[in-house]
């Protein structure tokens, strides 16, 4: 590409920051995996990944010292531990991949609509349709190997037809409507996300090294489980079917493959995901007792954010994203300078 002297506008360089750290720590988890995975079908689609990751990282490195920019510290080879045992099983990888790839596919698309400067357009839209590539194989990985938990389906309606009664928005008192396909794909998704939650908390737990990460997870956990029955409650009273749990495919090893610094940004970033969905679906939601549950869920995940945010703080584990100068500062030291 030309160089070019246009300047990268501020949702510009958080969209490459963003990518950049969530690319180093992908690189970690995909480094591990490919020493363990058995399944050639898996394996193809961990080096494909490891391949655009790793692509990502070098332009987003170019991208960052061309405005002048410090790269970030994000994640290295100091953050995992390739030859630790096996933490989790084959179809657990598979299943870590395509959660991964929807919440890399949002991303991009949100990188896509920011971005105003030509090359870097150009580089978002081709992120985002490698990653559209990447999710196809890995859906029909899935479902040839019979591990994709299909939502539920709905009959189809006789006509079009419109809401005729304020009966429709209730939800605590009076007799419930049947849920809309649009609050049933919502809940569905964000029980997918919240079963790999658990499951990566369940495994996290048994190899953290620090007994206050170690305990910050075991809450997590009890967290995530809570919301899934929270959802899968609702989904009983409609007869609809649930998706599957992943927590039989995390291993009994001890030995932590990840650091804790790690573990704790993909937690968050995880925690970070699931609020940005719950607001999502709390959108489209009508029925009142619904949207109550999501005000209430994502409450929580706020507060366990926030909880985990202090303690990445105190162990210097949180890095800063990049932000605007601090003018006051700027503007009160060349007073201090003219008075002395």
């Amino acid at each position: 590409m030309e160089p070019t002297s246009i300047r990268l506008t501020a949702p510009e360089i958080s969209s490459l920051w963003t990518q950049y750290m969530f690319d180093t720590m992908s690189i970690c988890f995909l480094k591990y995996a490919l020493e363990h995975i058995r399944d050639q079908d898996i394996l193809d689609i961990y080096k494909q990944s490891l391949e655009i990751a790793e692509g990502h990282v070098e332009h987003v490195t170019r991208f960052l010292k061309e405005e002048n920019f410090p790269i970030p510290k994000g994640f290295t080879d100091e953050d995992v531990n390739i030859h630790a045992p096996r933490l989790f099983q084959d179809p657990f990888y598979l299943y870590y991949m395509y959660i991964m790839i929807l919440q890399g596919l949002t991303g991009y698309a949100l990188a896509v609509s920011t971005s105003i400067r030509a090359d870097l357009r150009k580089y978002n839209i081709n992120c985002n349709t490698e990653t559209m590539m990447l999710f196809e194989k890995t859906i029909d990985t899935m479902l040839t190997k019979g591990i994709y938990s299909r939502p539920p389906i709905i009959a189809p309606a006789e006509a079009v037809d419109f809401v005729k009664h304020q009966s429709f928005l209730t939800g605590w008192f009076g007799e419930r409507r049947p849920l809309t396909s649009l609050e049933i794909g919502d809940i569905t998704f964000n029980m997918d996300k919240m079963h790999l939650h658990v499951a990566l908390k369940v495994g996290f737990s048994q190899v953290a090294v620090s007994d206050k990460v170690r305990k910050y997870i075991n809450r997590g956990m009890e967290i995530s489980t809570k919301h899934i029955a929270a959802f899968e409650k609702i989904f009983r009273e409609e007869k609809l079917n649930s998706p599957i749990s992943w927590q039989s495919h995390v291993t009994s090893s001890t030995t932590a493959p990840f650091s804790d610094k790690w573990m704790m940004y993909q937690i968050q970033l995880s925690t970070q995901v699931a609020i940005a969905f719950y607001g999502a679906a709390l959108s489209v939601t009508s029925r009142r007792d619904l949207g109550e549950k999501y005000v209430a869920l994502t409450s929580e995940l706020l507060r366990y954010a926030e909880d985990g945010a202090n303690l990445m703080i105190d162990n210097g584990w949180l890095e800063e994203p990049p932000k605007a100068s601090d003018r006051r500062k700027l503007a009160e030291g060349k007073r201090e300078g003219r008075d002395g």
